[in-house]
């Protein structure tokens, strides 16, 4: 979706979860991302290892599998086909701390051009939310699809 590579996904049949193979120096590990709706058309979009033990996310993590530019465009591909079919969702990301944020903040930065031709992003700062400005950290960002109408203006 952005030019670097990502990892086949599978999602179940809600297309609420997704789930992947990291691989890398320090083997296969299983990683699942999920949206949680926590709003009408607001979805919190959470990501980590997954316990096949417990069932559980781990978003605490570090897996230092030397693979972070295909998860972040594997999770990139995953957020593009969930407002694919979910056009009006307005979806929130934030880190378990604010390394995490900073990172997928940086993400953000390096593919803005794409991300900006495709969606409405927010950040919240202060307890403010803005337009994203890639020179700014914020605490949590939000972003939405734009209608095709959108798109299509600025194609």
């Amino acid at each position: 979706m952005f030019g670097i590579g990502k990892y086949q996904y599978r999602t179940d049949k809600t297309y609420m979860v997704f789930t992947f193979e990291s691989k890398g120096p320090h083997g296969v590990i299983q990683k699942i991302a999920r949206f949680t709706k926590i709003g009408n058309n607001v979805y919190n979009f959470g990501f980590g290892d997954f316990d096949l033990i417990t069932g559980n996310i781990s978003d605490t993590v570090t897996s230092n599998n030397g693979d972070i530019e295909i998860i972040m465009g594997t999770l990139g591909s995953i957020v593009y086909d969930f407002t694919t079919l979910f056009m009006d969702a307005l979806i929130i990301v934030q880190g378990t701390n604010t390394a995490r944020t900073r990172l997928y903040q940086m993400n953000i930065n390096k593919h803005w051009a794409r991300i900006n031709s495709l969606y409405d992003v927010s950040g919240l700062r202060n307890g403010k939310w803005e337009p994203f400005l890639k020179i700014v950290n914020y605490e949590m960002i939000a972003g939405k699809r734009k209608s095709t109408n959108d798109v299509t203006k600025e194609s």
